[in-house]
């Protein structure tokens, strides 16, 4: 059998940066390897590139009465075909017995493309397939995933800009009214990178009765489409969790610092693709007892490269 024949076969890349990442537009260049046992005739060895999203999810109970409704989408952004070995015409290629190597190189296209993602109701994957065919028999495919990333520019001064945001409430217990409950929050900038540490100032003033303690939380949502975006499915994920120091009853103009560190782990956002979306939030909220939450959320992007922080010019 063919699969005794060849033995040991691999595709290696030469890595582009630290992180191992492609985007677009990259030129990848490596080579594949294997080991014959025999003398083994070959019509081509071919190489194909491939971006595409796919999307699934079901919804209702699927019992007697209800009808478990199933939805799904799929995208293909590129598909590039190139030959790393092919017979001539009535030349046939017959490869000896022993290791053989060939170099390739390949380019990714340009254009907008979203970044590499694999969650529970669907993925964007990028991936590198090799085929060898021999005559009369089925190609065998090898194939390996890249790590796509797309850049964004972080020079855009609304990412490196702090963000802010406040919230107040009033307890009430029958007819009595305690003091207001105020808190500011702000980090400072939108843009981060896995596995940077988030700062997130926290202003409180606390005129109640009771003790408030802060907390703060990274959310991810992730958003399922079909291609018309009539149905959706959202993911919320939590990522990560502080809890600061609890702020006293009737104090006012407490500050407290949380550091909250971003899973190295987590993707990037992903706004580029018409049925799969990730967004992240940070939400700081104070966590009173026999009450609901007093919440402040705001927006913030995860990306591959480091943004700087929003420095005015003097004039």
């Amino acid at each position: 059998m063919f699969k005794q024949t060849l033995k040991n076969f691999s595709i290696h890349f030469n890595a582009l940066n630290e992180k191992n990442t492609v985007s677009s537009g990259d030129v990848i260049t490596g080579h594949i390897s294997f080991d014959l046992t025999k003398q083994t005739k070959i019509t081509s060895i071919t190489m194909e590139l491939k971006g595409k999203a796919h999307v699934h999810w079901s919804a209702g109970s699927g019992g007697k009465r209800k009808r478990r409704r199933h939805f799904s989408a799929k995208l293909e952004f590129f598909k590039l075909k190139s030959v790393i070995l092919q017979e001539h015409g009535a030349v046939e290629v017959k490869l000896q017995p022993g290791t053989h190597m060939y170099p390739f190189t390949c380019q990714l296209p340009q254009g907008d493309f979203p970044s590499t993602f694999r969650g529970p109701n669907g993925q964007i994957t990028y991936s590198l397939t090799v085929s060898v065919d021999r005559p009369w028999h089925m190609s065998k495919d090898f194939e390996t995933q890249l790590n796509f990333v797309s850049r964004i520019n972080t020079n855009q001064p609304d990412l490196q800009a702090p963000l802010s945001g406040s919230n107040n409430m009033t307890l009430c217990c029958l007819w009595c009214a305690s003091g207001p409950i105020t808190l500011t929050a702000r980090t400072e900038k939108k843009a981060f990178v896995p596995g940077e540490t988030i700062k997130i100032i926290c202003d409180i003033s606390n005129a109640s009765s009771r003790t408030a303690t802060p907390k703060v939380n990274l959310l991810q949502k992730q958003f399922y489409y079909t291609h018309n975006r009539v149905h959706k499915r959202m993911v919320p994920i939590k990522l990560a969790s502080v809890t600061g120091q609890p702020v006293s009853a009737h104090t006012s103009d407490v500050q407290t610092q949380i550091k909250l560190t971003i899973p190295p782990t987590a993707s990037v956002s992903i706004s580029n693709c018409s049925i799969l979306n990730v967004e992240y939030l940070i939400e700081a909220s104070l966590s009173v007892p026999a009450s609901p939450d007093l919440t402040v959320l705001f927006p913030i992007i995860l990306c591959d490269t480091p943004v700087n922080t929003y420095s005015p010019h003097c004039m």
